[in-house]
């Protein structure tokens, strides 16, 4: 996959990064917050560490987190975490025309790979599979580049989620985690520069109306960001610039 070096040389390697790099601080986020989560729900830091790097898979690490924490059965984790991934079946039966022609062995690590942003984006990208030499390996080289920074980007940020916990007081418990999470969707939904500025301008407001009681600094910051948004929304496109006559 992308430790080929025939994949990484390839532009559509690097199509592919810049693919993940697009939604790479949403997944940061979610990253951070599930490192920090399964620490506060009394996971060991060296279990916390294994599961970062073998389990792979962010909505299985938080669907078992509070079933480890119980102590549950070791069959009903397995459970849950085979009922949660039953979509990777699907994303299996879509992605097979395309990969049958790879190694098998190449197969399987690509299955380790492969997460919901790689199969959406990837099938974006490639609508149907190719059928010469030159266009399946500018499909894997895509996938290859998707998978290098999406699975660095997820590890890296769980390991510093994990490491990140021991420095957070431990009263803010999974407050703290829920918080980052809250990161993670404001970053994934910052798609346009009228969003982003909504996003900086509302967390000023309300950062300034810390001192209202009873939250009600949440509501000042939302109220700013509405009304900012409407009023460059309503805002006339400027004229075009008329032109002299020769």
């Amino acid at each position: 996959m992308f430790f080929l070096r025939a994949n990484y040389t390839h532009p559509a390697f690097w199509e592919g990064v810049r693919a993940s790099a697009a939604l790479a601080p949403g997944l940061a986020a979610w990253g951070l917050m599930t490192g920090v989560s399964m620490v506060n729900a009394g996971m060991s830091t060296f279990d916390s560490v294994l599961m970062t790097l073998i389990v792979y898979a962010g909505s299985v690490q938080l669907a078992a987190i509070p079933l480890l924490a119980a102590q549950a059965p070791m069959w009903v984790i397995v459970a849950t975490a085979v009922c949660v991934n039953l979509r990777f079946v699907v994303f299996s039966a879509h992605l097979r025309p395309y990969m049958m022609v790879w190694p098998r062995w190449q197969r399987l690590v690509s299955g380790y790979f492969t997460a919901d942003l790689s199969y959406v984006q990837f099938t974006q990208r490639f609508a149907h599979p190719s059928s010469d030499a030159a266009g399946q390996r500018a499909e894997q080289a895509f996938l290859s580049g998707h998978y290098f920074l999406t699975w660095v980007n997820w590890v890296g940020t769980g390991l510093i989620g994990i490491a990140l916990t021991q420095a957070v007081p431990a009263h803010w418990g999974l407050g703290f985690a829920g918080i980052l999470g809250l990161v993670g969707v404001t970053c994934s939904l910052a798609t346009s520069r009228l969003r982003v500025l909504s996003a900086v301008v509302g967390g000023t407001a309300s950062v300034a109306a810390v001192a209202l009681p009873l939250k009600l600094n949440i509501v000042v910051g939302i109220a700013v960001a509405v009304a900012l948004c409407m009023l460059l929304d309503r805002s006339p496109a400027p004229s075009p610039t008329p032109q002299d006559d020769a």
